[in-house]
């Protein structure tokens, strides 16, 4: 890091690139009509040496600095350049100069005394994704207040500025703050000269608290120092005045009713959201300005849902109130016709006999057709059965009676045989005297 040191009149020396025996390169930028804000810092560095604390504080902080410009953000400046003044010794930072009024001034008349709920989210918006571009790179700001943030009138985005209390040492940090720190929008541990993360979350929660009530929740009356500890104790021991009340205190008297009415419906996650930043202890605070960004970005999404909700609700009224549909049955004919009408229930229960008389009718008349050709295939089916039956009747009499022929048959063949073997019976007596015997009663 070298001094800063001009070679011409509109060119900057911006230090070597080569030297050599005809001559030195250095790398230079015209000025010209470049604008840039220079912010130098009150403690003087008198020995470009690590061995100098105040230089290696300084050096470390800036360091970090360039991290923050390593990938580029609408919301936050940025940082040109940084080094060592010729003349005193005094460290400074070269900043990217915004054209535009800060938040401060667009509090003061000729503007409003407060912001409209649609540019207050989205201050709320662009500042948290300053904030969470920042400590992504390890980087806190420590002086987030509404000079601080700046409106560009050629991009029209709020742009976080000023990172000179970034690069103090936590001596010299402590010691500004108590003597010229903006105390309005300081957080508690900011008296012991602590720098948080949690600590920029406060201040941005007071940022948005003012621009919705129209003044900070602890105004400084004067800049005396019994002002100051007042103002640093109540940010310590006392609650938050009521930000819808103040609000209504301060709506501008050119609004309309309605305007009035409608800009005094602040969403509850964003009154919500404010509270959580402007917690008194750190550890109830959102952590970083990383979580930051997400819960606003949730909160957002959410509402844009329930905001096409209200609307859908908001269009039921309008149909409500519309003329209500005449009923078919306070239609009637023409006067003097003889056009009989009918009520929507009387037509369809005559419709539905109808389709049922028809129904009928079309049964009746198919089952009448279909009844002859049923009896001739019933004709037809059964007289194969009775062809059937009659001859197995014949079979089984004409089988009964050969059995039986046979039977007779056995009988007398069996006789013929005794005939041609006469034998005697066991008792003696002879079978053909018996037989003669038989024959002569049967004839007698």
């Amino acid at each position: 890091m070298s001094k800063v040191f001009t070679i011409a009149e509109g060119l900057e020396n911006m230090g070597a690139l080569r030297t050599g025996g005809q001559g030195s390169v250095y790398k230079g930028r015209r000025i010209g009509p470049i604008i840039s804000a220079v912010k130098i810092l009150p403690t003087p560095i008198h020995t470009e040496s690590t061995d100098d604390k105040n230089y290696r504080n300084f050096k470390n902080e800036v360091d970090k600095l360039k991290k923050v410009n390593e990938a580029p953000n609408p919301n936050v400046v940025k940082i040109l350049n940084s080094g060592i003044t010729e003349s005193g010794s005094f460290p400074f930072i070269e900043m990217e100069f915004i054209e535009g009024p800060d938040l401060e001034e667009l509090l003061k008349p000729p503007h409003e005394a407060i912001f409209t709920i649609k540019e207050t989210i989205k201050v709320a918006d662009q500042l948290a994704n300053a904030l969470c571009h920042c400590h992504k790179v390890g980087v806190k700001h420590g002086d987030i207040k509404s000079n601080n943030v700046k409106f560009n009138i050629h991009s029209g985005n709020y742009v976080l500025l000023d990172f000179g209390l970034s690069v103090m040492s936590d001596e010299q940090r402590r010691s500004s703050m108590r003597h010229a720190g903006a105390i309005e929008f300081m957080a508690p541990e900011q008296n012991e000269g602590k720098m948080l993360f949690q600590t920029d979350v406060y201040s941005y929660g007071v940022i948005l608290y003012e621009l919705l009530a129209g003044q900070v929740p602890f105004p400084l009356k004067d800049n005396g120092e019994t002002a100051r500890n007042t103002v640093m104790i109540a940010h310590m021991e006392s609650p938050l005045p009521d930000l819808l009340e103040l609000r209504r205190q301060h709506l501008p008297e050119n609004w309309t009713a309605a305007q009035k009415e409608r800009e005094m419906q602040v969403p509850v996650w964003l009154l919500d959201l404010i509270a959580d930043c402007l917690e008194k202890s750190p550890e109830n605070r959102y952590s970083n300005g990383i979580q930051l960004q997400e819960a606003i970005i949730e909160n957002s999404i959410a509402d844009n849902k329930s905001s096409k909700g209200n609307s859908a609700k908001n269009i039921k009224p309008e149909i409500e109130t519309s003329p209500p549909v005449v009923p078919l049955t306070s239609y009637g004919p023409p006067a003097g016709s003889r056009m009989i009408t009918l009520s929507k229930p009387v037509f369809y229960g005559f419709m539905v006999l109808l389709f049922v008389f028809m129904a009928l009718a079309g049964y009746s008349l198919f089952s009448k057709s279909a009844v002859p050709v049923n009896q001739a295939a019933k004709t037809v089916v059964d007289t194969p059965k009775t062809i059937d039956t009659a001859q197995l009747a014949e079979d089984y009499y004409a089988r009964k009676h050969r059995e039986k022929q046979k039977l007779v048959d056995s009988t007398t063949l069996n006789a013929i045989k005794e005939g041609m073997n006469p034998q005697t019976h066991k008792d003696g007596s002879n079978p053909d005297s018996t037989a003669a015997d038989t024959t002569n009663k049967q004839n007698n």
